[in-house]
């Protein structure tokens, strides 16, 4: 099986948004999503990723019509990295018995404050989605309406005043990683819902969706994505020494 890793190759000008395409082939593509966006149309009434995706196939491929664009995952609007699309029905019914099977490795970086008592470690919690509040509350034991949600964590990074964590999401519940470590005391950079004192300058939280490892759901070849990081000083500097 070939391994292929792919990096942006295509920044895409649409509306006075700036899309970057990280990975395109006939069934899928998979595009780099600023915190500013949603994926998905929601209350706000501002145009999701998914319409300037789909757009923008329909203009480079000069598509008649409508075109068809599966959403198979979200990110919250105030996070950036990676997001799938499927392209067919095909890609897309396979995609989501993947993410229902955990067959796609999903990697996170968190900045945050006030580092975990462990350099790595596994975080077990039970949470509950106040739909209300559009918040989750995480419970060491099984509670009423409670969905377990496991993470795996280790510390990669470290400056005067923040840490960065890489962490792989091991089940997919709401807000589950914003949740998760703010219950251990290390909420995100920015994310004033969880707790963390002053909110980010472009009202973002320091959480990449950074990473995504999965088997082509058509061609079977192994599809391995690395998000850049947001143009940000802490997230460059951040980035520069995990790469030495």
């Amino acid at each position: 099986m070939q391994r292929r890793k792919a990096f942006v190759f295509c920044v895409f000008a649409l509306y006075r948004t700036i899309m970057e395409v990280v990975y395109e082939d006939n069934h899928i593509i998979v595009v780099n999503k600023t915190a500013s966006e949603i994926v998905q149309g929601d209350k706000t009434g501002d145009e999701p990723l998914a319409e300037t995706v789909k757009q923008y196939l329909k203009d480079k491929y000069a598509k008649p019509g409508n075109v068809f664009l599966g959403v198979v995952h979200r990110l919250d609007r105030p996070v950036s990295g990676l997001v799938i699309f499927a392209k067919t029905s095909k890609a897309l019914a396979r995609l989501n018995e993947m993410f229902r099977n955990g067959e796609v490795k999903k990697t996170y970086w968190a900045i945050v404050k006030q580092r975990p008592e462990m350099e790595e470690g596994e975080l077990v919690h039970y949470l509950v989605r106040n739909e209300k509040q559009n918040k989750s509350y995480a419970y060491t034991r099984e509670v009423k309406n409670s969905k377990k949600a496991v993470l795996h964590y280790r510390l990669i990074g470290c400056s005067q005043n923040y840490s960065l964590l890489e962490i792989e999401l091991l089940t997919g519940r709401h807000h589950q990683i914003r949740c998760q470590l703010a219950k251990i005391g290390s909420p995100i950079k920015g994310d004033l819902k969880y707790g963390f004192p002053r909110s980010n300058p472009d009202g973002s939280i320091s959480l990449l969706a950074r990473s995504v490892r999965f088997v082509h759901p058509v061609s079977k070849e192994l599809i391995d994505l690395t998000a850049p990081v947001p143009a940000d000083n802490l997230w460059r500097c951040f980035s520069s020494a995990e790469q030495r």
